[in-house]
């Protein structure tokens, strides 16, 4: 299988690293020096992007305009996204997206599912969420806060919006806030606190590195190869 590589930084570095283990090819790479938006065609049988939240939403168009399938880990960009799967869809296009890769990470997402379905009766805790990234981020709060913030909403129906905050105290209790912490050299960590007089309960995920977000792009590029659509982690791990 060949592989295209859209930003040449620490994910795309990491993705590279993997072809013996994963048995790929990088056929290509895309960077400020060799944009991908000067691509006319190309010969790989999936992209990967890692790149910059103002730069996704015009490689997914242009992947699907030289008939490239296209594996999309940039966040920030899902503001537009019904109108990016709208454009994949009508183009008979292929485009996988996720706010996040790791198969650790969706696991939490199931688990944070069932706990907020538990809370929703339980109206003396509120609930709170933390999110440490590297200071390259661009986004705040991260694709994975946001995911995990409109799930715990769907559940908990006094819950009904999602806030950056720089502190917890004084915020509403209709609102969900969410503190972004950015520190050099932080691969991710989120944190969930469901807070009472009596108790708290705390979930917690924390990235030891870049590994398990490449790995999980790279499957999710052998899963897209062949198909026609938009799919996501749920498609690929069948939660």
């Amino acid at each position: 299988m060949k592989i295209a590589i859209i930003g040449y930084g620490k994910m795309g570095k990491t993705i590279e690293s993997l072809s013996d283990k994963m048995n790929f090819i990088v056929s290509e790479i895309y960077d400020e020096n060799n944009p991908f938006m000067d691509c006319k065609s190309s010969e790989a049988d999936v992209a990967i992007d890692f790149t910059l939240p103002n730069l996704a939403v015009e490689h997914i168009k242009h992947a699907v305009n030289i008939n490239l399938p296209i594996v999309v880990g940039t966040t920030g960009w899902y503001s537009l996204f019904n109108e990016v799967a709208e454009y994949v869809n009508s183009q008979n296009g292929s485009l996988f997206y996720a706010t996040n890769f790791s198969i650790g990470v969706n696991l939490f997402f199931a688990m944070n599912q069932t706990l907020a379905k538990w809370m929703n009766n339980q109206t003396d805790y509120q609930v709170s969420m933390t999110e440490i990234h590297h200071t390259e981020k661009k986004d705040a709060p991260s694709g994975t806060a946001i995911t995990l913030a409109e799930q715990t909403i769907e559940s908990i129906e006094r819950l009904k919006d999602h806030v950056l905050v720089d502190s917890f105290s004084g915020v509403p209790t209709t609102n969900l806030p969410i503190k972004a912490i950015r520190e050099p050299n932080v691969p991710g960590t989120h944190t969930l606190v469901y807070e009472s007089d009596i108790d708290k309960i705390e979930i917690t995920h924390e990235a030891k590195g870049r590994l398990g977000f490449a790995q999980g792009a790279v499957s999710a590029a052998l899963f897209l190869k062949g198909k026609k659509g938009v799919f996501n982690m749920s498609d690929l791990l069948k939660f």
